[in-house]
């Protein structure tokens, strides 16, 4: 068959045909540029580690880790640490006084005397407690020394409108007040060296959550009514006229966020100790409460049937709130409840904490009240605390003093000299856990209260004459001097004027024995 001849295959040598296969494409130039190619590349790579080398990776690795765990510290951690490092701060202290009285110590008596050491400082570390919690009252009004004829108020600041608002930081070391036209001042207490804050654009506001004017208004108002300070020193806030909470950073001075949802101007502001948690009183009778860390709202309280006028809070989650409905409203947040409190005869103006339970308020009147958390009514009054300086001056040191409350207040003598503005009492303030309280008016003075064992009543101790509308009090933590913020106008209203006043904070200092 020669078809079948035709289909028969000559045996081939496979290695001849691949190695003819492989010179034909290494004579390819298109296979030769891949080669080089696939050559440059792998010339390019790292090397390939041996087992060695990715050993030392993973001790770098780890290294790395432990750096990342060290860096990334936790709260907690850092509690520890800055406690470690007070405790280590007293104890240099007491080194250093040991260290002069003797020179030379036996090995045992050195373990002894650090011994007593440590248990001074825990003593001192849990009074520090008592006095921040409320449960352990200072005694600071028994040291306080008469001030003498050349000792006076001292201006630190002046401000072109009256001032509404000062605070003092933790450390007593910085101050800020705000006024009418909407300064915001920042100041040095020593020194007494400004710098001001400088509100930016309205589109830096807006975007910072401003919201447009409501009602008739065409133009967002700076007047700025409330000032708080937290206790970390890093944020500040302020409000006002425009129904907003701002918050500032301290360090910066700029302007960090604007919060929304008050419906009336901002009156009142307060920084919970210790926290970033801060709390706004308005006059549209709500109080609100925020987060100034997380930039957050939290809720709202209700309950006030008026304008909401000074608010203050200690560490405990409570707040005490003043309102023109001439009560008085302790708020406790945890448990969703308040007490009401009411005034006799009048309304009240402003108020404070002595402690968790105990209250200091002034009222329209001119007296000022010492309050109890488990009684209605006033546990002690002084009546005209703050008399106008037309008044007798008989009438002006009878201060009539009326325990447990029972009394109601009499009826104000009609034949009174005078505007009855310059005897409302417009700010209080007590120094934080201690006994020593202060009240100003538009009459001329500052009085220094003595408050008695367990709040039983007020004791006058010395008169400051500072000429003006006393819009804020402010003491220091170490009760060595007391802040005014004085103007010519009261803070929420132009009912009277007193034309020979300053515009400015005022420090006067208190020698204690």
């Amino acid at each position: 068959m020669k078809g079948g001849k035709n289909l028969k295959r000559r045996p081939s040598n496979p290695a001849n045909g691949r190695s003819k296969r492989l010179s034909a494409i290494h004579d390819d130039s298109f296979f030769e540029a891949t080669e080089q190619k696939r050559r440059r590349k792998f010339d390019n790579d790292e090397e390939i580690k041996s087992s060695d080398d990715s050993d030392s990776d993973s001790d770098s690795e780890k290294e790395a880790e432990e750096k990342e765990e060290e860096i990334e510290e936790t709260p907690a951690e850092k509690r520890k640490r800055l406690a470690d490092a007070f405790l280590e701060k007293l104890r240099a202290k007491e080194r250093e006084t040991e260290e002069n009285e003797e020179s030379e110590e036996e090995g045992e008596g050195r373990r002894e005397r650090e011994g007593e050491r440590d248990t001074l400082i825990a003593k001192i570390l849990q009074q520090d407690q008592l006095e921040e919690s409320g449960r352990v009252r200072r005694a600071l009004a028994s040291r306080v020394q008469k001030p003498e004829a050349s000792e006076g108020f001292r201006f630190l600041v002046k401000h072109r409108q009256p001032v509404t608002c000062v605070a003092l930081s933790e450390d007593d070391s910085r101050g800020f007040s705000s006024s009418k036209d909407g300064a915001i001042v920042h100041w040095d207490v020593e020194t007494g060296k400004a710098e001001k804050y400088l509100w930016p654009s309205d589109e830096v506001l807006k975007a910072h959550g401003l919201k447009d004017p409501q009602g008739r208004a065409k133009k967002q108002s700076k007047q700025v009514l409330a000032l708080a300070v937290s206790s970390d020193g890093r944020y500040l806030a302020s409000g006002g006229l425009d129904r907003h909470v701002h918050l500032w950073d301290v360090r910066t001075r700029q302007h960090l966020q604007a919060f929304p949802g008050h419906k009336g101007p901002v009156s009142c502001l307060t920084f919970r100790q210790g926290t970033a948690e801060l709390f706004s009183g308005s006059f549209d009778r709500s109080i609100k409460i925020w987060n100034a860390e997380d930039r957050t709202y939290i809720s709202t309280l209700f309950g006030h049937q008026s304008e909401v006028l000074t608010i203050d809070s200690l560490r405990k989650e409570r707040v005490l709130t003043v309102g023109r409905d001439r009560t008085m409203h302790l708020w406790k947040v945890p448990e969703e409840s308040q007490l009401v409190f009411r005034a006799p005869a009048s309304s009240l103006e402003c108020c404070c904490f002595i402690n968790n339970d105990d209250f200091f308020s002034g009222s329209d009147d001119g007296n000022v009240e010492l309050w109890n958390a488990l009684r209605k009514k006033p546990v002690h009054i002084v009546k005209n605390a703050h008399v106008s300086c037309s008044e007798n001056k008989s009438d002006q040191n009878n201060l009539e003093g009326i325990s447990n409350g029972h009394k109601e207040n009499e009826a104000q003598n009609s034949s009174r000299n005078g505007s009855a503005a310059l005897s409302w009492v417009s700010s209080v303030a007590v120094c934080r856990s201690s006994d020593l309280a202060a009240s100003g008016a538009g009459n001329g003075l500052v009085r220094l209260w003595a408050i008695e064992n367990e709040s039983k009543g007020l004791r006058p101790l010395f008169e400051l004459h500072l000429d003006g509308f006393v819009n804020s009090l402010a003491f220091a933590k170490s009760g060595k001097f007391l802040i005014a913020g004085v103007a010519q106008e009261p803070r929420l209203g132009r009912w009277e004027r007193a034309a020979s006043a300053k515009n400015g904070v005022a420090l006067h200092p208190l020698k204690l024995s």
